[in-house]
């Protein structure tokens, strides 16, 4: 397993670009614009999507969205993740022989930035669901909106992005960006895959909204909590409120908003004590719609 935690690399010099430009006075800028470039993921011998990325971890994105849609099994057995980055392709090949034609026929488009692509079975995999019983602690929440806000990022560096992080506690032990929430999410949900990372302690945070796509991940993922500085959507309350998900929205300073799972928080510290966000730690950031 990579040494923990995996935070990300805001001067990696692919994953961003300056460009040249004027500012609403007239003025000449030069600022940072987020790379991004296509990405098509094939299982065995069958091209299943091409995503459109910032282009690092492409493995493990790989790994998550085939996870994500149901098309690896927990008992598969990976012989290989090929990447070829002239061609922008990742295999992932499998000991069990795979089909998905019809399951590949029925896309279906998310709300998600840069065209978010699921598949028409989405629910698929929810019924009887059980999350585990864990408690999750609002002092763990404070600090990881705190630490994550202020963490170096992309999404600092140049905006126009997303961030999902895999928390343990009050610690975040995995931070990936993306131009959809829903790459972010399936690299996380693609590393967990590859290590055997055990979900029933974690928690999920993300700086995008809460959507029925992200609560749907986050539970098939097998992860009891998840929360956002952004806000909700009708659909995603009422799925998390079905698998009993514990659905936290618009972290921001002192305040938080939980509707669904309300049972597995400790409120263990004074409200009043945490001090109100500083602006300025996600000035630069467009990723909180």
């Amino acid at each position: 397993m990579p040494e923990l935690p995996i935070l990300p690399n805001p001067h990696d010099s692919r994953l961003t670009r300056r460009i040249k430009g004027q500012d609403h006075t007239g003025a000449d800028v030069e600022i940072s614009v987020v790379e991004e470039r296509p990405l098509t993921i094939y299982l065995n011998s069958q091209e299943i999507v091409t995503a459109m990325t910032i282009g690092d971890y492409p493995e493990y994105l790989a790994l998550g969205f085939l996870r994500n849609q149901g098309m690896l099994r927990d008992d598969d057995e990976v012989t290989g993740v090929d990447f070829d980055e002239e061609i922008e392709t990742v295999v992932v090949r499998t000991t069990r022989q795979t089909s998905y034609e019809e399951k590949v026929k029925k896309k279906t488009r998310t709300s998600g930035c840069a065209v978010g692509t699921v598949f028409g079975d989405m629910m698929e995999g929810l019924e009887g669901l059980t999350l585990p019983e864990t408690q999750v602690r609002t002092s763990w929440l404070y600090a990881l909106a705190k630490e994550i806000n202020t963490t170096p990022s992309l999404y600092l560096e140049a905006g126009a992005i997303h961030g999902t992080v895999l928390c343990q506690g009050d610690r975040p032990l995995v931070y990936m960006e993306d131009v959809g929430r829903h790459n972010a999410v399936d690299k996380i949900s693609g590393y967990m895959f590859q290590h055997q990372v055990d979900a029933a302690d974690k928690i999920l945070y993300t700086t995008g909204r809460l959507t029925s796509e992200m609560v749907i991940k986050t539970a098939l993922m097998g992860i009891p909590v998840l929360a956002s500085r952004s806000g909700f959507t009708a659909w995603g309350v009422e799925i998390a409120q079905q698998v009993g998900l514990t659905l936290i929205g618009r972290m921001r300073g002192q305040r938080f908003v939980c509707l669904s799972g309300n049972e597995r928080l400790v409120r263990d510290v004074d409200p009043t004590m945490i001090p109100e966000e500083d602006r300025k730690s996600r000035r630069k950031g467009s990723g909180d719609d």
